[in-house]
């Protein structure tokens, strides 16, 4: 499928056929756009801890759940995929990433895990991941949240649901 580029992006947003909420032009790249932390949650902790501002220090081999900034709504003819930026990569944090689907609206909650052997440090509100947006051949049948929708309209992180 074909990556959209930043001023097809750009276009899409304006015409409101693409939803990124909030929407910073400085966060446009060339073939996608960053998304921001919003919050950090190490479920492993008891109990849970939530950081939701100023810094999240993530201790050395441990498990972490991200949640974007952004709301993203995808129509019935975009899909997306998600990309670690490559700063954190550098840094030890490795993430998990699935296909966003065509129809679905929400913040986006990303798994990841620190495999340094020290501690990460992941500021609220930084940009964390790219997510690239990609033309479906036509228009989706069926979509998101009428195939499982598990996680539709999610806000702030979200662990699993097995609807």
């Amino acid at each position: 499928m074909p990556v959209l580029a930043d001023s097809t992006i750009q276009a899409l947003v304006e015409d409101e056929m693409l939803g990124i909420d909030p929407f910073d032009p400085e966060n446009l790249t060339p073939n996608g756009y960053d998304l921001s932390v919003a919050e950090v949650l190490l479920p492993d902790r008891e109990p849970d801890t939530l950081r939701e501002e100023g810094l999240a220090r993530i201790p050395p081999r441990e498990r972490f759940v991200v949640s974007t900034a952004e709301t993203v709504t995808l129509g019935s003819s975009l899909c997306a995929q998600l990309w670690l930026r490559t700063t954190f990569a550098r840094r030890g944090v490795m993430a998990a990433f699935g296909k966003v689907e065509a129809g679905f609206s929400g913040t986006l909650t990303i798994s990841c895990f620190n495999a340094a052997r020290e501690a990460v440090e992941i500021p609220i509100g930084e940009r964390f991941c790219q997510i690239a947006f990609e033309a479906l051949t036509g228009d989706a049948e069926a979509l998101y949240e009428e195939r499982s929708g598990n996680y539709q309209d999610q806000q702030g992180v979200t662990l699993a649901n097995d609807g």
